[in-house]
Order: structure tokens, then sequence, then C-alpha cells
């Protein structure tokens, strides 16, 4: 590519001379970067319009995602919300209806927010009493950055003005007004890319213009810090919390609004590296996960005449597996535990007694059980690698779930695919899990296609869930492999913090292991392996290649974190020091340059085909990442085998809306295919 050029820039780390040849990449708004965007862009699609099949594969990809798919109910004063996408609409709809049997309605279509489907309702929050709504959308397509506007629900009518420049911000109502978080009005051109800093606290009241927000809290001294408001579901107590770039915990601040505090009152005063996440309140206390001398997390009850730890007591205790979470409803507590990486729900009272154990068909991922003091049920979500998702209705009284609505996926049974955990051994002897989806009857005979995904950071748990596309996958033959690795949150702090900063290596090691492991068993061989991840796992997809390339048939890496010594130079990247480490701090600079995807690409070595997919509205991982890793690729490693870059527009860290994500699921089957030499036998569809 002669829009490779590069430029003498050289930085200096504690006195070692890191040249950066692509630094003009990274101003995404340039004339030059366009250029280079919209010349890579032609090359990628030139080579995705020449392989045969790539329009079948869109078409059965389409095809299978063509079907109602409902998100679990919530309940607000006799009436049910939901969304439901009724097809291949671009954007959910919501819905309301009286009661479990009433007629739906629309309340709001995303759909006619623009012309081209790429703005999303991010949240909907209702007032306590039921006669506000307010809607959060996505501001710029793809985005972080969000805009609220007040609905009647009385008439269906906006009120009063949108509320810009929010990012990061929960919606906590408070009588006729909420606490909501805001930034500074950037300047022009910086919306994406600039650090972002001063996130303050305002209260909005309804029908007043933004600019009268009262101010509830500012840090001036602290401009990183991520700061917001809760309010507990009567109104009473109002929790303020913080976040700080290179802490991993949080401090929590109450002032109780019955009673006409106007200042915020410590209940833990410094941010450290522990987690106090307040479920409820609870006969004047608080209820709070925490995992303060407990990694796995426990539930303690807080009174707050008497705040001190040592104070605390005990609701539920620390078990060997991970709490994951914890919600109220109907005046019990619903708590969500890991059993290696499956859901378990255990159903308790306020005091912690245990009442029920809910049943789940099958290993899998169980989310929901949300809801109010009055209700007397809640909805979950239940899905598998081969079970499409299931809503089922608890109701408390009766301790009995039923189904409530189930997915109807085109062409689809899962009696026809097996899920399966195995587990196994890493470079240090560390056992680590993993989950096989395939076509039942698969020959081990090292020939099948196979997909290892991982992910391994920030205390994320990767769930074993369906996901519709990857049926185009399976139902070729493919094997899909979601490793659990270190870094992640499936065995609670402990193997979260064996993935951090020094320990990084570990996730790596991990990755690869999943890989030998998939070889030695015969699921799959060197030329049939792709390695596929995003955001944190795509800096896994870089780092492991460049350690292990001859492993893998294709490297897909999704918005991922390509350069390790400046990730923390753009938008939200100061927030990820905690997790990665930073070049400012010497030791932290030389362990990271000895993995950042994008100065460990290795001259004279043959690397699998790559295909870099990113967004041009990517304000989490910025796509400087992306595109300086893709040029340095080309330009070290040659064009044979093919090392593409795809960048979507109007869309952001994940697809802005569902038909773009279907399309960029076919252009990534396709290649994976194509660079394995394999020509897929699509079966028709029964529906167009």
């Amino acid at each position: 590519m002669t829009l490779n050029r590069t430029v003498d820039h050289v930085d200096d780390y504690f006195g070692t001379r890191i040249a950066d040849p692509y630094r003009w990449l990274e101003d995404d708004r340039s004339a030059e970067t366009a250029a280079w965007v919209e010349a890579q862009n032609l090359q990628t699609f030139a080579h995705l319009d020449r392989i045969p099949f790539r329009a079948a594969v869109t078409a059965r990809i389409r095809a299978l995602a063509d079907y109602p798919k409902y998100g679990a109910p919530f309940r607000r004063g006799g009436q049910l919300f939901f969304f439901l996408n009724d097809g291949l609409l671009n954007q959910s709809v919501l819905y309301v209806q009286d009661g479990l049997h009433g007629t739906p309605e629309v309340l709001l279509d995303p759909n006619t927010f623009s012309t081209d489907g790429t703005v999303a309702l991010a949240s909907f929050t209702l007032s306590r009493d039921g006669r506000y709504a307010a809607c959060e959308t996505t501001a710029i397509p793809g985005s972080d950055w969000h805009q609220i506007q007040v609905m009647d629900m009385a008439t269906r009518a906006p009120v009063g003005e949108a509320l810009r420049w929010v990012r990061f911000s929960a919606v906590a109502w408070r009588g006729d007004g909420f606490y909501y978080s805001r930034y500074p009005e950037p300047a022009p051109g910086t919306e994406l890319t600039a650090p972002v800093a001063h996130q303050k606290v305002f209260f909005h009241r309804v029908g007043t213009p933004q600019r009268d927000d009262a101010l509830v809290f500012e840090d001036p001294a602290h401009p990183t810090r991520f700061n917001g408001v809760q309010v507990t579901e009567d109104e009473r107590f109002a929790i303020r919390i913080g976040w700080e770039p290179g802490r991993r915990g949080n401090d929590l601040w109450v002032r109780d609004e019955s009673a006409g505090e106007s200042a915020f009152r410590p209940i833990v005063a410094e941010i450290g590296d522990d987690s106090f996440d307040v479920v409820d309140s609870v006969g004047g206390d608080l209820l709070v996960l925490t995992n303060r001398d407990a990694p796995n997390r426990r539930l303690m009850r807080v009174d707050l005449a008497r705040p001190a730890f040592d104070d605390w007591s005990l609701v539920l205790p620390e078990r060997g597996e991970p709490l994951e979470g914890v919600t109220t409803a109907g005046g019990r507590l619903f708590a969500g535990y890991l059993e290696d990486v499956a859901s378990r729900v255990e159903v308790f009272g306020l005091d912690g007694t245990l009442h029920d154990r809910i049943a789940l068909p099958a290993p899998g991922d169980a989310l929901g059980y949300a809801g109010r003091h009055d209700d007397g049920d809640v909805f979950y979500v239940f899905t598998s690698m081969n079970q499409p998702p299931t809503i089922y209705r608890y109701d408390i009284a009766a301790r009995s779930s039923t189904v409530f609505r189930t997915a109807d996926v085109p062409d689809y049974d899962p009696a026809d695919f097996d899920s399966r955990q195995v587990f196994f051994t890493s470079r240090d002897g560390t056992r680590v899990p993993m989950f096989l989806v395939h076509r039942k009857g698969l020959a081990l005979d090292g020939r099948n296609p196979t997909i290892l995904s991982g992910y391994g950071g920030f205390n994320i748990t990767k769930h074993a869930e369906f996901v519709q596309h990857r049926v185009a996958w399976l139902e070729q033959g493919g094997v899909f492999a979601l490793a659990n690795l270190r870094g992640g949150g499936e065995y609670g702090e402990a193997w979260h913090e064996a993935g951090m900063v020094f320990l990084k290596q570990n996730v790596f090691d991990d990755c690869i292991a999943a890989a030998e492991y998939l070889i030695a068993e015969g699921y799959t061989a060197p030329d049939r392996l792709a390695l596929q991840g995003g955001s944190n796992g795509g800096l896994l997809v870089g780092a492991v290649v460049n350690q292990r390339p001859e492993l893998f048939a294709v490297a897909q890496p999704r918005v991922g974190v390509m350069d390790m010594l400046r990730f923390q130079k753009f938008s939200v990247g100061s927030a990820w020091v905690t997790e990665l480490g930073s070049s400012d701090d010497e030791a932290q600079f030389r362990y990271l340059l000895g993995y950042s995807p994008l100065h460990n690409i290795r001259p004279g070595v043959r690397y699998p085909a790559t295909l870099v997919t990113t967004s041009d509205h990517d304000d989490r991982v910025v796509p400087a990442h992306s595109f300086k890793y893709t040029a340095t690729l080309q330009e070290t490693t040659g064009d044979d085998p093919p090392k593409l870059i795809r960048v979507e527009t109007r869309s952001g860290h994940s697809a802005s809306n569902l038909n773009k994500g279907l399309v960029e699921a076919a252009d990534i089957y396709s290649f994976i295919w194509a660079s394995m030499g394999l020509f897929p036998a699509l079966p028709p569809s029964r529906r167009s």
C-alpha cells in the first residue's frame, strides 16, 4: 500500500527510543487518514467480493436472524414493558401491554430516530410514579456519547430539551427529576479521541433547561475520576460513587434525602482496590455487595448510624464460587453464583435465609431477576452455546418457573448440536475451562474448521451463550471454542488478578494452551484454526499471533487495543491502567513493550491471514489502534496471506444496528473459510 507512508517519529521511554512511524494515523479526522481508510476498505472489499460464496453466507446469516427476538419484560404499575425485534429491524422496538396477557402496543420505535437505523435507544428509565421516562439515545452512532430526552408517559410527547454530553451515566429518578453524569462540551472535532475528564453529577428537574440543572458533585482535584449517583427504590437514599483510574474499587457516600440532608457522608471515604455496590435499602440500612476481605464477594448490611466497616453485618457469606450479582424483588434476594462458569441462582429472604434454588434446564447463562419491592414475579433469560434464549417467569410465592417466551430460530434444532465444557492445562499447570459447540457426531480427525475465541481481562466473565449467526458456521461442520482465560471473572478476583499488569502473559499462555489442546485432541489443525477476539480480546489475538503465528490459519482481531504504549492517552484509555499498567511507569513500560501487538510484529515470519475490524465512531478503543497495527503488519509481513482491515462507518465499539452486525459477521466467516481454502455448502433457507 503506497498510503502506508511512514514518518520519522521517535519517543523516548526511560532511555529506550521507540519509533512510531504511523503516528499520523492517530488523527482519524484528517483528510490523509480518511484517504487511507478509503483505500484500505477498497482493497478489503475487493478481496471479499472475490469470495464466490460470500453473498450466500450473507443471505444465510440474515435468514437465521429473521425471527422475533424478545427481551425480558419488566413491570411498572400493572403494565409490562419489553423490547422486540420481529425480524431484521435495525433496532429493537419498545412495547408496553397491560398485564401478562394484554395487547402489546408500540411505545418507542428507535428505527425512526435516524434514516439509516444507527441511532439506538441506550436505556429507558421510568420515574417511580410512572409519569415520566428518561430515554437515553446514542448522540453519535456507535459512540459512548449519549443524550437524554424526557417523555411524558400519558401523552408520549417529549418534555423539554435533550440533555447533551452524557457519557457513562446512569439515570436515577427522585420525584420529578433525576441525577445524571455529564462532561464539559468537548472542542469540535475531538469528541471521539480526546481523553475524557471532569465528569460532574447534576440533578435535572423535568421541564427545565439543561443550563439550570443543579450541580450535585464535582471533583476538580481528580479530573479523570468517574462519578455517579444512584437512588434506592424507596427514594430515601442518594448514593454517590466514584471510580479512579489506577484503582480497581470505588468509594461510597450517602445522604438521607427523606431527612433533608444536603451533604453526602462517607461510608467508604477513599477509593482503593475494593468494590462496594449498593443493592437496595432495607429498614433504613443499606445492602452492599463487596469484595473487601472476600475475593469472591459477599453481601453485607450497613447500619448508617454505625457505618464503619467492622460494624457491617453479614447477609450472604463468601463462598468458593464467585457471587456475580444480587438483585431484589418481591421482598427477596436473588443471588447469582458461578460454578465452573455456569449460572446458579438462589433465592433468599432479606435476612439471608435460603428460600429456593432455581432449577435451570442445563449448564448455561441465566440473566435477569430484576424487579420492585411489590412485584410478585420476576423474569429471567436462559441461554447456552446451543440453546437460543428462553424467557422464564419466576413466581416468587409459588417458587416456580414457567416458560414465558421461546425463540424460534429458523431452520435450527438445538438437538442437532453438542455443547460441552472441557478443561485444559496451561503452561504453569493452571486448569482452564473452555466451552465447545459443534454438530453431533463430529469426527475428531483434526480437519474441522475451528474458531477459538477468548477475552481474559477486566474481571469480565465470558458466558456460554447462543449467537444466532454462529449457526451458519456450525452447520458447515465448524467448531466454536470459547476459552475462559485468566484475567476474567470466571473464578473470582484471584482469577482476575492472575491476568493483570505483570501477569498478563498468563492470559496469552492460556490462549496458546487452548489452541494446542484443540489440535492435540483432534478437533482441528493449525491450517484449520482461526483466533478471534474483540477489544481486550483483540489485544489477545494480536499478542498471541505474534508469539505463536504457526498455530493459526486466520487471525481476526476486532476493535483491539494494539498500541500498549499509548492507549492511556486516548478517550477512556486512562481507565484501563489498573488492568494493564502504563508506559508512564518504567517497569510497566518494559513489560508492556514485551507483548504490545503493534511493537512485536516480526519480519521474516509467516503470519496467518488477518482481517482486522474496527469502526469510525469507536470512542472506547479508538480506531487508531487498528490503523497503526494494520499498516505495520502489512509493511512488515507482506500480503501473502492477505492482511486486511475492514472499517465500518457510522458504527462504534460494537455494531450500531442489527444489519451492520450481520453483514460484518458474514464477511468474517467468508474470509475465514476462504483463507482456509474451504467452500461451504450452504443449505437453502425455508424463509426469505
